[in-house]
C-alpha cells in the first residue's frame, strides 16, 4: 500500500466534519507549492487579520460607550 492509498483509507474512517478540514488543507497546501496562489493567500490572510483587528477594536469601543451610557456620561 503506498502513501496516497493509506492517507485515503485515514480519511474514509474520518467523519465528516474532519475530512472538510483535511479538504480544506489540502487546498492550503497546493496554494503554498503553486508560488501565485500563495502571494494571493498571503494578501487574504493578512486582509483577514485586518479586518478581526479593526472588529475587535469596534467592539471595545462600543463596550466602552455602553458603560458610559450606562454611568450616564452620554445620553442618547
Amino acid at each position: 500500500m503506498d502513501i496516497q492509498e493509506k492517507t485515503i483509507a485515514k480519511i474514509r474512517l474520518m467523519p465528516d466534519s474532519l475530512v472538510q478540514e483535511v479538504n480544506d488543507y489540502i487546498d492550503f497546501l497546493l496554494m503554498k507549492h503553486n508560488g501565485n496562489n500563495w502571494e494571493l493567500w498571503l494578501q487574504f490572510s493578512e486582509s483577514l487579520n485586518m479586518a478581526e483587528s479593526d472588529f475587535s477594536e469596534y467592539l471595545s469601543n462600543l463596550e466602552d460607550y455602553e458603560e458610559r451610557l450606562a454611568q450616564g456620561e452620554v445620553q442618547w
